[in-house]
This record gives structure tokens, C-alpha cells and sequence, in this order.
């Protein structure tokens, strides 16, 4: 049983993938990780949202969630897409390989999000979408303090979330806030 868990659902646009983040980082900021840890939280899902948009739902709009969980030191974020999936995984995860050269992609998404979290596991179906699952495993908290024992720790996760949502507004360049 997770100790803590949320679900996020937004629209496939570009300009959600910062908001996504920024949850997530907010989220992850209970443990109390250092600033690396949260910053390689931040650019694994970055590098996942990001697929999903590009890649996952190509030419067209579709639903993208995002679900976190902290059992223990453990944090887990799954991202989903219902888009066009991966038909070679092994082959999306070599270093530079893209399918979409055109875009200017360096098709290192993969090797990123391998290279900032401990555990990374992708599930697909051609045509039915994608499920990455990204695991990273904190032992800091703090120095080694109970992060639930000191409650000053849980107003970053409440100044994260202020930051994710300035940065959604700020990213919003058509006048309004797709959710």
C-alpha cells in the first residue's frame, strides 16, 4: 500500500509537459530529496511527457496521465499515453534513435530518463499506447531524518505546487489554461 499517491490528467500539448513536472517535483518534495534528486525527477519526467506528446499521439490531441506514488523511500511516477505505441521498444531505446527526425529530436529521451532514475521499464502496444514507469529510490531525506517527523518540509511541496501552476499560466500562450 502506497504511503502517499496522485493522478494527474492533462491534454497532449508541449505547453503541459512543464506543469507536469513541476507536480510531480512538488509531489516528490515530501521525501525531502536534495536539489539533484528533485532535479533528476524533473528531467526524467520531462523526457516522458515529452515522448508521449511527440510521439505517442504524433499529428493528433489525446490524454496524457501521470501517476505517482511514495512507499517508503520508493518513488514511483508512471506516464500514460493511449496513442500509437512503440512497435520495436528495444530499438526506441538505443541512443539517437528517433522516428521523428524532422522535428530536430535527438532521440536520446530514453537514455536521459535511464540515466536520472534507478529503474525504467516501458510497456506498449502498437496502437494502443504507452506506459512508462519510472523508479527512484531516496536515502537522504534529510540527512537521514524522518521526513514526517519535521513539518516544515511539507511547505515545499505546497510552494512546488504554486511554482507548477505559475509555470502553466506562463507557458499558456493562447490567452488561456488547457487542463
Amino acid at each position: 500500500m502506497a504511503d502517499n499517491e496522485m493522478r494527474l490528467q492533462f491534454l497532449s500539448l508541449s505547453q503541459n509537459e512543464g506543469f507536469a513536472r513541476s507536480c510531480a517535483a512538488a509531489f516528490a518534495a515530501q521525501m525531502n530529496p536534495t536539489i539533484e534528486e528533485l532535479s533528476d525527477i524533473r528531467t526524467a519526467i520531462s523526457e516522458a511527457v515529452t515522448n508521449a506528446i511527440i510521439h505517442g499521439y504524433e499529428d493528433r490531441e489525446g490524454m496524457v496521465s501521470l501517476d505517482c506514488t511514495i512507499e517508503g523511500d520508493l518513488f514511483t511516477a508512471v506516464v500514460r499515453d493511449e496513442g500509437v505505441g512503440i512497435g520495436d521498444i528495444e530499438q526506441a531505446r538505443q541512443p539517437f534513435y528517433t522516428t521523428k527526425p524532422e522535428l530536430e529530436r535527438s532521440g536520446m529521451g530514453f537514455t536521459v530518463m535511464e540515466a536520472f532514475m534507478e529503474e525504467v521499464a516501458i510497456e506498449s502496444a502498437v496502437g494502443g499506447g504507452n506506459s512508462g514507469f519510472l523508479k527512484n529510490l531516496f536515502s537522504s531525506h534529510g540527512a537521514g531524518h524522518n521526513y514526517k517527523e519535521f513539518p516544515i518540509f511539507q511547505i515545499d511541496g505546497n510552494f512546488g505546487y504554486t511554482a507548477g501552476v505559475n509555470e502553466m499560466l506562463l507557458q499558456s500562450h493562447s490567452g488561456f489554461v488547457h487542463f
